[in-house]
């Protein structure tokens, strides 16, 4: 557990305190909402992540105890297949996880299971980035239960894994800070179109039924449910002029 919640706490509060506290004065035009969340929703959403780390942990600790058992194979497998493969099972594991996230996450979107699995998250209607983790115990083990199914099925070596865990920390924290810090085009466009932005997970948050991904935005445009607005609210957020030190810099 110790490993799970120190890569949580090291990015949670260091995106919170670089973008929060640090630059804030400089960024405050990109911040998507005029609001901040209170002090009381940040430490409550610290309390959830903690339960949800454990949750992970335990998953971790039972897929480590199957390969010491002689039932899991592929990582050991995966040693033998060289650095391409190790690259290439990274990039499929990113895409596999997108796809399990988009999915089971329209899934606990159902009414039947919202109030049991998806709530705590979603109390959250400003995240902020301690909301990454902050989640009720049945998705804490949804989101669990993607690494050992996919080492099950994937050869995939141990430190791919850990350079997985480390990406989807980062995007998830940064995905959830409220500052949108994603490039855009001159006609405020996103400049790497198949990327999920902060103002794309952020309007998910305050209207539950769109923007459903969570590293790109694929799933959402074939399978509809991309926010109708979201182009607008994007060029929105990055063509506001950023202000430093006084002066007003266009943004691009």
């Amino acid at each position: 557990m110790r490993t799970d919640l120190t890569r949580y706490v090291v990015f949670a509060v260091g995106v919170w305190l670089v973008l929060w506290v640090l630059l804030a004065p400089v960024l405050r035009a990109r911040k998507i909402r005029d609001d901040t969340p209170s002090a009381r929703q940040l430490l409550t959403e610290f309390g959830c992540s903690v339960r949800s780390i454990a949750i992970f942990s335990t998953v971790g600790l039972m897929t480590f105890g199957l390969e010491r058992m002689g039932v899991l194979h592929g990582p050991k497998i995966a040693q033998g297949w060289g650095p391409v493969w190790f690259w290439v099972s990274l990039g499929l594991m990113v895409l596999a996880h997108d796809a399990w996230f988009y999915w089971t996450h329209r899934m606990i979107h159902d009414r039947r299971l919202f109030r049991v699995f998806h709530r705590r998250h979603h109390r959250s209607n400003n995240p902020s980035p301690f909301t990454a983790y902050s989640f009720d115990l049945g998705e804490a083990a949804i989101n669990a239960l993607f690494v050992p199914l996919w080492v099950l099925l994937v050869p995939t070596a141990w430190p791919a894994v850990g350079l997985f865990m480390l990406h989807q920390i980062v995007r998830n924290t940064i995905g959830h800070s409220g500052y949108e810090l994603f490039p855009a085009t001159r006609d405020g466009r996103p400049l790497l179109p198949w990327l999920t932005t902060v103002t794309h997970h952020d309007l998910h948050h305050a209207q539950a039924g769109y923007n459903y991904g969570l590293y790109f935005s694929h799933w959402d445009r074939w399978m509809g449910t991309e926010h109708p607005d979201y182009a607008a609210r994007f060029a929105q957020a990055v063509r506001r002029p950023i202000f430093r030190r006084g002066r007003a810099i266009a943004a691009e």
